[in-house]
This record gives structure tokens, sequence and C-alpha cells, in this order.
């Protein structure tokens, strides 16, 4: 090597002494993002376009998540109900008039028995008055037998709360039914597993879409069981509009009593490729990473995220999947190189 050569080669060295080439030195060549050397895909999109294709950006924010486990369910017709009602207020009419009529009867035979004492009336009228004091007594006993007939039959259908609601004197607990304003529930539960407190918001959805799901009060207990699933039932009710009798229903329930922290995003968030769910992270001003979010959950109006993303971290709701074709776009090589 002659000595000019070796002359250039110690000044390239000293310019460039961890291997860096020289334009990058001088800054010629563009710094590496964060985002790619994780390995994350990043697009990059300025300003103006960002506007123009309506971008939307939130902050997320912290969320709590209970766990859940799913069941199903049925929109229940209450008309059966109703019916059991109608033969309980008869038969109980039918107990008060005979009632009433053996009440006369015992008032009639005290008036026949005076008079037989002081030497009024004939003995065979006082026995004519007792046997249809017998017989009024006869007619009331079956009536009573009747009535408790149609009550245990609700019980045993109805279980003893509906059943209440459907005897009791003072309200018409079966009106919101019956007018449509709520919907009756039977629920059944997967075998071995139980409900939780009486309590905890249960939610129901008729298209299985959790997030748009509605929440459903407890009533009480089912009497019977569904042979197929030998699940526990339960009675619930729900205001939900898009529930009508003879539907089968979706049903959320909590899973124990711990509830899990992470954030919340949208429903309009989550991009799909790959049968994997991303979202993208704005990271700098012009720059946007996809997320792979390997751990989420359903929730009322969006998901619950884990650990892919934490609070205050920027998520497009609103052109993730144009900035996902972007990124493909970007991936395919031009002709000319």
């Amino acid at each position: 090597m002659s000595t000019s050569a070796f002359r250039l080669f110690l000044l390239l060295a000293a310019l460039c002494p961890l291997g860096v080439p020289v334009s990058a030195a001088e800054g010629e060549a563009e710094a590496v993002k964060p985002e790619a050397e994780a390995g994350l895909p990043v697009v990059e999109l300025d300003q103006e376009k960002q506007k123009l294709v309506g971008l939307e950006i939130i902050k997320v924010q912290p969320a709590a998540y209970q766990p859940e486990f799913a069941a199903y369910g049925k929109a229940i017709n209450v008309q059966a109900l109703v019916t059991i009602r109608s033969q309980y207020r008869v038969a109980l009419s039918e107990q008060q008039s005979a009632n009433a009529r053996l009440t006369q009867s015992g008032q009639s035979i005290r008036r026949t028995e005076d008079l037989y004492r002081h030497g009024v009336a004939a003995k065979r009228i006082v026995q004519e008055q007792q046997s249809l004091w017998q017989t009024d007594k006869a007619q009331l006993e079956a009536r009573r037998a009747q009535s408790d007939a149609v009550l245990e039959e609700a019980r045993v259908a109805w279980g003893s709360e509906l059943a209440g609601w459907a005897f009791a004197s003072d309200k018409d607990r079966l009106g919101d039914f019956v007018s449509g304003k709520e919907t009756l529930l039977l629920v059944t539960l997967p075998a071995g597993k139980e409900l939780p407190a009486a309590e905890a918001a249960v939610f129901i959805d008729p298209e299985g879409n959790r997030s748009q799901a509605e929440k459903a009060v407890y009533i009480s207990p089912a009497p019977q069981i569904d042979q197929t699933v030998q699940g526990a039932s339960y009675f619930f009710r729900t205001g939900g509009k898009r529930i009508r009798p003879g539907m089968t229903v979706s049903v959320w329930l909590p899973e124990g009593r711990t509830r899990e922290t992470g954030v919340a995003i949208p429903g309009s968030a989550l991009i799909w490729s790959l049968d994997q769910a991303f979202v993208y992270v704005k990271t700098a001003e012009d720059v946007f990473s996809r997320r792979l979010l390997a751990d989420y959950a359903p929730m009322a109006g969006g998901y619950f995220v884990r650990d892919a993303l934490k609070p205050g971290d920027e998520v497009v709701t609103v052109g993730g999947q144009m900035l996902l074709s972007e990124e493909f776009r970007a991936q395919i090589p031009d002709e000319d190189d």
C-alpha cells in the first residue's frame, strides 16, 4: 500500500470509528425508527394525508374488566302464567261465593234451630237446613282445593317468586311483561357453573354481540333444569327493546369476583389481518405502529385490552384499515428496483 493510500485509510477510520458509512455520519441517510428496530410494523403518514383520509385518534383510558362466562337463554312468553292467574282468580271467586253461601246456611241453621226450640219449626226443616249447610261446606272445600291446586301448579312451573307476582292482589306485577315493556328470560348455565351473587350484572344479546349486550335483572331460580345442558336455570327480566318472546339469546355472567385492569378501546379501533386482531398506535407525529392484540375481551361499547396497550396510548379509531392497506402497499417493491 502506498503512503497516500494508507493516509486515506486512516482518515476514513477516524470519520467512521464504529463502522458506520460516511454518508450516514454526515446525516445523509434517514435514522431507523425505534418501532422498526423492535420488529413492529410502522406506517408513515403526514398531517395533510391524515386529515384527507379522516383519521381519528383517541387516548385510551384505564378500565376495569370482570371476567365472564357464556350461557344461553330464551325469552319466555308469559301467556301461560297469565292464563294460570285467570284460572286462580276464577277459582278464588268461586271459593268466595261458596264461603258466602256457607255463611248464609250457617245463619239459617241457627234461626231454624231457635225456632225449633220454641216449637215453631219442625225437626224436618232443621235437618234440611243442616243438609244444605253440609253441602255448602263441601262445595267451599272443593273450591278451596281448586284454588290451592292452581297455586301449586304455578309454583311448580314458575317458582314461588313469579307465582307470587301472578297472584298478588295489590299490584299487577305481570303488567310490564304483558305490555311488552319488559321481557321474561329463562337463563340456563353450563353444567358445573354457578350463578354469582343475585345483584351481579348479567348481560344478554339476541345476536351474540357482547359489545351491544343489554343488562338483565335477576328474579329467582327456575324450578326445573334443562335436561339437555344439565345446568341450573334462573329467571331474569330485561327492558331490552330487541328482545321478543321466543328468541334465543346469548348471556354473559361474571366469573368469580376478581376484576382485571387494563384499557378500553372502541370497537372501531380493531382491525383484522390473517385472523389476528390489531390496532394502530400513534408513536410519533407522522408515524403509526401496528400492535397485535393477543389478549383482549369484548365489553360494552368495545373491547378490554390487558397488556398490549397502556393508558395514554394514542389509538386510531377511524382509518385503521386504510393504514393497513398503506403498510402492505409500501411492502410491494417498485418495478424499477
